[in-house]
């Protein structure tokens, strides 16, 4: 499996973007797509995860609300909607698959087996 995220930039505090990740190869329906995020000079953290099989969403109490994580009608591709978006919000931005994740791992990077490369979101106030 090879994950490519797309759809960063820069937007103003406020604004609203769209992150896109499509995976290449199959994505078996016990697989969670998650998306983390790392700003400078800090640890890359959980920002939200979707379960293939069912939808399930989970969310970062600091992204709920303003950020949705959704499966595309395309297999295979998943999106991150983010609104409300705040100047702490700027890092970049992974996403990642992993499989058998149960739900309190979910937060874990270290369960995703498959990451894209990352996409730059900037945040200006």
């Amino acid at each position: 499996v090879q994950l490519q995220a797309s759809g960063g930039g820069l937007v103003q505090a406020e604004g609203s973007l769209r992150l896109s990740c499509a995976a290449s190869g199959r994505i078996f329906g016990s697989y969670t797509s998650g998306w983390f995020r790392q700003a400078p000079g800090k640890v890359r953290e959980f920002v939200a995860a979707i379960r293939w099989s069912g939808g399930s969403t989970y969310y970062a109490d600091s992204v709920r609300g303003r950020f949705t994580i959704s499966r595309g009608n395309a297999k295979n591709t998943m999106y991150l909607q983010m609104t409300s978006l705040k100047p702490e919000d700027t890092a970049v931005y992974y996403c990642a698959a992993g499989a058998g994740i149960i739900t309190s791992a979910l937060m874990s990077d270290s369960q995703y087996d498959y990451w894209g490369q990352g996409t730059q979101v900037t945040v200006s106030s």
